[in-house]
């Protein structure tokens, strides 16, 4: 579970251009389910999303983890959750890396490397052997009908083969949280239903989803258990889709 305790984003503080991205947003994402964040560009959706992943740190307020204990190293056995915005830099990124998936709007993959190379970097900072996330990339490849394009550079795949790569990547390492922003801002109808039923399969094995959108796709999905609905940095509504 996901607790935000009055959190605020501003830039430029106390300067005359200062701008709040995020303005006192209190809530909380249930494990095991899919939550849309919806509103227009501008409303603070990509913001919230990265202070929830661990990209950026809130200007005030607190974020919760609960259940991420094996991603703390100094915390102590039993305990049920973690304060992330008071951590140091390098435990945030133990814990980005092993608890978090992102899924980009302009999905972020890298060009003049393979499909397979492209999967595994999120692997690389973690230490584990090569050998082991390789396999593990490959069946993700295989998983998501790409194979025959694991040995192919980046550039030469089409939208949709380029969404589901993307989608692979975010899951190298097993996270139990997924957040995807825009995730299909530049798919056709047909691919973004392709793509919220991956994110269905994905609940059904137990992940959490996170989504911004403004794409009625998304949000209208029967798939969504819960929209949170945002304009100018805040919190206007949020509902049960259950």
């Amino acid at each position: 579970m996901i607790e935000l305790s009055a959190i605020t984003k501003s830039f430029n503080s106390g300067k005359p251009n200062q701008f709040t991205a995020v303005d006192n947003v209190t809530l909380v994402v249930n494990p095991q389910q899919i939550t849309v964040l919806k509103g227009p560009s501008g409303s603070g959706k990509t913001s919230l999303l990265a202070l929830i992943g661990c990209m950026a740190r809130p200007t005030s307020g607190r974020i919760f983890l609960r259940g991420v204990a094996a991603a703390v190293p100094f915390q102590q056995e039993g305990m049920e959750s973690v304060e992330i915005t008071s951590l140091p830099e390098r435990f945030l990124n133990d814990i980005r890396r092993s608890t978090f998936g992102f899924i980009f709007q302009q999905f972020n993959l890298v060009k003049g490397i393979t499909v397979l190379e492209n999967v595994m970097l999120p692997a690389y900072p973690t230490g584990e052997r090569r050998s082991d996330f390789r396999v593990r990339a490959l069946a993700l490849l295989e998983q998501f009908s790409l194979s025959r394009h694991a040995g192919q550079r980046i550039e030469l795949l089409s939208g949709g083969e380029l969404q589901r790569v993307a989608i692979a990547r975010a899951l190298i390492n097993n996270p139990s949280i997924i957040i995807a922003d825009e995730p299909t801002a530049h798919l056709d109808s047909k691919l973004s239903q392709e793509f919220m039923a991956i994110v269905g399969r994905l609940k059904g094995e137990g992940k959490s989803v996170l989504i911004a959108s403004h794409d009625p796709i998304v949000f209208d999905s029967p798939l969504i258990d819960r929209i949170v609905e945002m304009r100018d940095g805040s919190v206007v509504n949020s509902r049960s889709c259950r």
